[in-house]
């Protein structure tokens, strides 16, 4: 028996690359032999374990048989890593397809289920691997890393992404974007975050993201990726802590009573949610000291923890959308538009800099060029919209966006898969 597989999760480097979202691959026999359909069986390969299923909105079995048609027409296969079981290192999963009865393997797969993880729980080898992605976006000053710290800078570009309900889809795709870049250079790299409202004492070491001196510029181990992090021309990052590196940050709400920010079902329950962006977001900013570049709007993304920061505000509104299944942006709960009518904080308006518009009410410039692409995703296109951030596990029928949380896991309600 001879099949032929079309897995656009496949990456060029022969690795698949999946999430707690399911993604559809097509198979067929491709030697058409006798009247009969011919049997295969998906089964993961490794501990890291895949479910697989027929339809998505199928519960997904450990082990699948299907039946091929005999006239080598395609059937299409979901498969997704099992919530809970994320790989550790690039090919540490992956599934075979063999034939029934026989056991005989026409297809072994090497696969990673790559999703963004605590930062404070993450092994030495992924830490590194983030750090030395980001070392090398960062170049020294002269690489890529400069649009993104030209994106977040102060009036009109702040405008774009704080002060309103637009604030959480901008700095999701601001994430997605850095995330693709650095996915460019390493794709087993997946954007860590920092849970601010629990200590960290694994992320605040000269080994990750370093520790101040006396003056407040961040110290790190001899050969660390960050040594020679350089931004505005100047060598180096400060960030002097306001609470120690084994405590958390007291002014910062729990994630518990920020998910509880608006109960359901309240008519503007997204934009009672989106007053996070004071606290806890701006208070585990502030939570810092003195000449901290995180402390500020237009220094903050000098800092590479002002990412882990961000993807942790990101991940708490990955669950609030699961907890209360607001998904679909056509749901007033999900996104409540703007009503001062400010560009980028409607639904339907594309989003700076990806869209490339300059000039008033836009900022006057437009750094970076349109939003990274991706190997093995198509959404949501080089110049999103605000909608195109709402949904992204593509519950209410859109394609994934390309990222799953560790404790955020694919559970769509029932209907909507």
């Amino acid at each position: 028996m001879i099949v032929d597989v079309e897995f656009s999760s496949v990456h060029p480097n022969g690795i698949a690359y999946l999430d707690w979202t399911p993604r559809k691959l097509s198979i067929r026999l491709a030697d058409a032999e006798g009247a009969n359909p011919a049997r295969v069986r998906f089964a993961s390969r490794t501990a890291v374990e895949l479910r697989f299923s027929e339809a998505r909105a199928d519960p997904m079995q450990q082990v699948l048989e299907i039946d091929l048609p005999q006239d080598g027409s395609p059937i299409g296969i979901w498969i997704a890593g099992l919530f809970g079981t994320a790989s550790i290192q690039d090919g540490d999963s992956g599934y075979t397809i063999s034939d029934v009865p026989g056991g005989i393997q026409l297809i072994s797969q090497a696969a990673m289920v790559r999703v963004r993880k605590n930062a404070n729980g993450l092994t030495d080898d992924e830490r590194d691997r983030f750090l030395a992605a980001m070392g090398t976006l960062n170049a020294a000053g002269s690489g890529r890393f400069r649009d993104f710290r030209d994106m977040h800078v102060d009036r009109p570009a702040s405008d774009e992404a704080h002060f309103d309900v637009g604030f959480l889809p901008w700095h999701r795709c601001y994430l997605l974007d850095l995330e693709r870049e650095l996915q460019a250079i390493d794709p087993s790299v997946a954007m860590p975050y920092w849970r601010f409202d629990e200590p960290a004492p694994n992320v605040f070491t000269r080994a990750f993201m370093g520790l101040p001196n006396a003056n407040g510029r961040l110290v790190f181990t001899a050969g660390h990726p960050l040594e020679s992090w350089i931004t505005d021309g100047q060598l180096g990052i400060l960030r002097s802590m306001g609470f120690l590196p084994n405590a958390r940050p007291s002014s910062v709400l729990s994630e518990a009573d920020t998910l509880a920010l608006a109960p359901f079902p309240a008519a503007t329950q997204y934009r009672n949610f989106a007053d996070m962006e004071g606290n806890p977001h701006g208070m585990a900013h502030t939570s810092f000291q003195g000449s901290s570049f995180i402390r500020r709007i237009p220094l903050a993304a000098r800092d590479p923890l002002f990412f882990m920061l961000h993807c942790n505000v990101d991940r708490i509104w990955a669950k609030w959308q699961w907890l209360n299944a607001l998904y679909d942006p056509a749901e007033t709960e999900a996104f409540s538009p703007s009503d001062t009518g400010r560009i980028g904080h409607q639904l339907g308006d594309t989003m700076w800099p990806w869209n490339q518009v300059t000039g008033l009410p836009r900022p006057s410039t437009a750094p970076g060029g349109t939003l990274a692409a991706s190997p093995v995703i198509v959404r949501p296109g080089p110049s999103p919209t605000v909608r195109d951030m709402l949904d992204y596990q593509g519950i209410s029928g859109a394609e994934p966006l390309g990222f799953d949380y560790d404790d955020v896991p694919f559970d769509p309600p029932a209907g909507t898969a």
